[in-house]
């Protein structure tokens, strides 16, 4: 069949190649080709990328006077075509840590230079992850220095993010919301779904989205970019790929990885499989006694035992195994018109929820059993791209897509029969059209809509497991269906060549119907629905008084509309409380304001600073309730308060973050990146408290070298405490899984941990990666995590490319 394929695009297509041109762009210092570096046409607007060969095509840039050839870490070039054809198709960059010209397309879709940008974007580059090696997705949002990362289990990851997290945070991957009608005020786990080794580049978009992204881009977006399939220049197909194996000692992780791209002329394949086996995860021996996995439930005999753990370092139960598929097709009908079809398929082991096995009562384990099941995710993307001069627009995309999401939840007390099982499936479906319209020299419009629809369904099954006999038990949402129709328009204006304006308004239609089962809840209704509108709006404006300098401002509200997990859950929030719903809630706003200054000085150092502050108004919070006049009722064999979702709060949240790089010289170089944030919200008694998802100062600082063969970095993380008094009271309540300080009282350490990575090149096929993380063996735990970070931990990868 590819045989085929490939004969009948050079049949169909032989006489365009006759004319095509083919750039290789080249390291200075190294000249190892890189791959991904844009060739951006100044005055058509329209752009190449290079493949993993550093090729691209530029036979449609054909006399260009202006070529900007753009590369993360690298210095830009402005190259007419005749000089492109003088210096033999060859074009070498010179790196620096320094620019402040990256390109991004998180910010509207569509690339632009970040030095364009009134909002504050981290970038994650493929060579970082390659050298970092991070285990998940979730670990390399912190790559970045600038996310921090809760996680209550081995198998899973939370961001923290300027004081918000969970459902007020959005991720995209390839363009696509993967936030649905269920994401959380809780720890959630979704971005494990995704496959470290598929993402070819990851975008953090500080402060709200909401105009670009809709409902819940409150305190950032996160862009995941994945592989794309790279097209063959000539009649030869483009064969390339990669065989990936790691080791990790702390939680005996075994990881294998292999993708292939195939390229023709106008077909192009990419696959992708990763699987990972990850064992019970080990903390350090330095650090708080609290802990300690002193003991561990198992099942003897029809009978639960809380056995003693013989290692209290290792925390048992928390491995888990995981599988990643995608595939993806690119076809090109012409310089115009580019299509992509991207199939992705992420599944889990079922996996233990480790901070509520650590919780005892009466002396004794809380829980028998707790975990979630197999969270499975599915996706069909197919991207339609257009280019061309049109009144309306230059350029459009549009993207089809359809989601699958299953979860679950098991769980069983200490010594008891009745295990209930908790399934949650959420079909999503959306549509996407974006336009790009170049209104003359210095305007450039962005506008949109976008469609979304989540159908949800909900099950509850109570197993006898002394029988076996399973029954019908309550569900954890109702079933319901939640929509959000929005439309969009952003502009850019420049004035001369210092100033840049930024505009941008949504409005968004959302509605929600939802069924409630009565059967096991005696609640006082039996449907909700909500329909309802939202707006939101942003201004910002960047200043370029020369080349080194770079000041930006920027006003921005967003939004977050009600959805099925805010209106309709029933669940434990912690022992003692109930979470019940509630059908009349509306959607909350925030409102920030960001400002930011970038300086280089010479050829060797940036410095970066950002601060922030953002208001949340109208914020759904949990409070108590009454559910039939009462405000306590029996829950799981147990008395507890009642509580529910609601529009009770306001919060607010400031800070700053700042950066700093140094180009040492001969492939020496240092960087530091530093966040600080504060934030508090209102409680049920008009008082203020800590809020929640405020973390503590973190950052990160790094010595790095490299060469055309080796690298290598020597960093360090680290974080501060909160202080007993400074502590939420929803995390004073969950005294299990944090240190006691001298007073007895629950609270966060510090943390500081030494990290070095390596990796090393054997003839341009052969990647030979190894490193030390936690080099001190230190026992920590992140603020609000439930589980314990690993302790010292060997790793070691080999990676071949063909």
């Amino acid at each position: 069949m590819l045989k085929q394929l490939f004969l009948f695009s050079v049949f169909l297509f032989f006489g365009a190649h006759a004319y095509s041109q083919t750039v290789t762009i080249v390291n200075k210092e190294t000249n190892e080709r890189l791959e991904q570096v844009t060739i951006f046409d100044q005055k058509t607007k329209n752009y190449v990328t290079t493949n993993e060969k550093g090729q691209a095509d530029i036979s449609t840039f054909k006399n260009a006077e202006k070529l900007e050839v753009r590369f993360l870490g690298f210095k830009s070039k402005l190259k007419t075509y005749a000089e492109i054809i003088n210096n033999k198709f060859i074009i070498q960059l010179e790196p620096s840590i320094l620019s402040m010209d990256e390109i991004v397309i998180s910010a509207s879709k569509w690339k632009q230079k970040k030095s364009e940008l009134a909002t504050k974007v981290a970038v994650i580059s493929k060579k970082e992850i390659q050298l970092l090696n991070p285990q998940t997705a979730a670990d390399l949002l912190t790559v970045s220095g600038k996310v921090f990362m809760q996680k209550s289990q081995q198998g899973g990851g939370s961001p923290m993010i300027r004081g918000f997290a969970t459902n007020r945070l959005l991720y995209t991957i390839d363009g696509v919301r993967m936030n649905n009608a269920i994401f959380r005020a809780g720890n959630i786990q979704n971005v494990i779904s995704l496959d470290p080794f598929s993402i070819e580049k990851t975008e953090v978009v500080f402060g709200p989205g909401s105009v670009i992204y809709g409902s819940d881009a409150i305190g950032a977006v996160m862009s995941f970019k994945t592989i794309t399939p790279k097209f063959s220049f000539d009649e030869k197909a483009l064969i390339s790929g990669n065989a990936f194996a790691r080791f990790s000692s702390a939680n005996e992780e075994k990881t294998v990885h292999a993708d292939i791209n195939l390229g023709f002329q106008k077909w192009a394949f990419v696959t992708s499989i990763s699987h990972n086996d990850y064992g019970d995860l080990t903390m350090g021996s330095n650090g708080p006694e609290e802990y300690l996995r002193n003991f561990y439930v198992e099942r003897i005999n029809n009978q639960d035992v809380a056995i003693t753990n013989e290692n209290p370092k290792k925390q048992i139960p928390t491995g888990y195994t995981q599988l990643n598929l995608m595939q993806k097709v690119g076809f090109k009908s012409d310089d115009n018109w580019d299509f992509e079809y991207g199939f992705h398929f992420s599944e889990t082991s079922s996996y233990d929820r480790y901070d509520r096995l650590i919780i005892t009562r009466n002396g004794n384990p809380r829980d028998g059993e707790w975990k979630y099941g197999p969270q499975k995710w599915l996706m069909n993307n197919l991207e339609i791209d257009k280019n061309m001069a049109h009144s309306f627009f230059d350029n459009v995309s549009l993207r089809l897509t359809h989601q699958n999401f299953e979860e679950s939840r098991i769980s069983r007390g200490f010594n008891r029969n009745s295990r209930e099982t908790r399934t949650e499936k959420v079909a999503a479906f959306s549509t996407n059209l974006d336009f790009s319209k170049v209104l003359s020299k210095r305007n450039k419009l962005f506008y949109g809509a976008e469609y979304v629809f989540n159908e949800v369904t909900s099950t509850g099954v109570n197993t006898d497991i002394s029988t076996n006999i399973s029954q019908k038990g309550p569900s954890r949402y109702p079933n319901a269906t939640w929509s959000s129709l929005g439309f969009y328009v952003s502009n850019q204006t420049d004035f001369a060549s210092k100033w840049t304006l930024q505009t941008g308004l949504r409005y968004n239609f959302y509605t929600l119907d939802a069924v409630f089962d009565t059967t096991f809840y005696p609640f006082p209704f039996t449907e909700a629905k909500i329909d309802d509108a939202a707006f939101s709006g942003s201004i910002g404006l960047v200043f370029r008084p020369e080349k080194t300098w770079l000041l930006s401002t920027n006003f921005s509200s967003a939004f977050r509309s009600p959805n099925v997990d805010d209106v309709g859950k029933v669940f434990d929030s912690e022992p003692g409380f109930v979470v019940v719903p509630n059908p009349n809630l509306k959607a909350e706003y925030a409102y920030n304001t960001d400002v930011s200054v970038a300086k280089t000085f010479g050829d060797f150092v940036k410095v970066e600073l950002t601060g922030f502050y953002t208001l949340l108004k109208n914020a759904m919070v949990r409070r108590n309730f009454t559910l039939n006049g009462q405000s306590q009722i029996m829950y799981d064999g147990e008395m507890s308060q009642v509580q529910a979702i609601q529009n009770a709060a306001a919060a607010n949240v400031y800070g700053f973050q700042t950066g700093i790089e140094i180009d040492l010289g001969k492939g020496f170089g240092f960087s530091t990146d530093f966040n600080y944030q504060k934030g508090e919200e209102e409680l049920d008694n008009g008082e203020k408290d800590p809020l929640r998802h405020a973390t503590p100062w973190f950052g990160t600082t790094r010595f790095s070298y490299s060469n055309e063969k080796f690298n290598a970095q020597f960093y360090a993380n680290y974080s501060g405490e909160v202080a007993f008094e400074d502590m939420p009271e929803t995390e004073i309540a969950k005294p299990f899984i944090y240190a006691i300080d001298q007073n007895g009282n629950p609270y966060s350490p510090s943390w500081f941990i030494l990290n070095i990575k390596t990796s090393y090149k054997f003839k341009e096929k052969l990647l030979f990666s190894s490193g030390i993380e936690n080099l001190t063996d230190l026992r920590y735990r992140p603020y609000s995590s439930g589980i314990v970070s690993p302790g010292r931990n060997f790793v070691i990868s080999l990676k071949a490319t063909i």
